[in-house]
């Protein structure tokens, strides 16, 4: 898999979408689908040849292009998505490092994937399935993710199963970004280059 800023600004937008929606569905109890779709179908393309194949192509990622352009900018809206991006990068560190997770996620992504691909990534079974599958193996490690939202829709089966399928997806993101090269350096020293690279793919 190629390294280059396009690579890892793609990672950085899928990551951004992912917790996106996530806070979107705390909020109101509902995700947008179009932008939900892309970001969930990555968890399943385990061996895609680039990041632009993991999301199949970067025109669904164009939401969270655009919410990384404006953070890079320096013009975000939402002071809670950076403190959830982060503290999604450090889980994936600590995920990464536990070989049996590793495991237990991939066996579990490979035992859903022909009911992904026969009822689509957003079909309620795949997401309470995909729920499920980070309730048991990453919300285990710390450390945990705390999703803050209304009570009304927490508290309801289907919105915390599809919160904790588009955390899957934004580990997933957040693992891409590490393998393509990325780092906590990229902000301080690389962001002029990062929110170029954002532009030309938002082209």
């Amino acid at each position: 898999m190629t390294s280059s800023y396009d690579d890892r600004v793609l990672a950085l937008a899928g990551l951004a979408q992912a917790l996106q929606q996530v806070r979107r569905i705390a909020e109101t109890g509902q995700s947008d689908n179009a932008a939900a779709r892309p970001v969930l179908d990555s968890v399943f393309r385990i061996d895609a040849d680039s990041a632009e194949a993991v999301y199949g192509g970067h025109g669904g990622l164009a939401p969270g292009l655009r919410l990384l352009a404006d953070y890079l900018a320096s013009r975000g809206d939402d002071p809670l998505l950076p403190r959830l991006a982060l503290a999604t990068m450090q889980l994936e560190r600590r995920f990464s490092g536990e070989p049996g997770t590793l495991a237990a996620v991939g066996q579990g992504i490979a035992a859903l994937a022909p009911r992904a691909a026969e009822l689509g990534s957003t079909h309620p079974e795949v997401l309470a399935a995909l729920g499920t599958l980070y309730a048991d193996t990453i919300s285990q490690l710390r450390p945990r993710i705390m999703v803050q939202g209304n009570p009304h829709y927490l508290g309801q089966a289907g919105v915390v199963s599809e919160i904790r399928a588009l955390l899957l997806a934004a580990v997933r993101s957040a693992l891409l970004w590490r393998q393509v090269g990325g780092s906590q350096w990229q902000f301080l020293l690389g962001r002029r280059a990062m929110l170029e690279a954002v532009q030309r793919q938002l082209r």
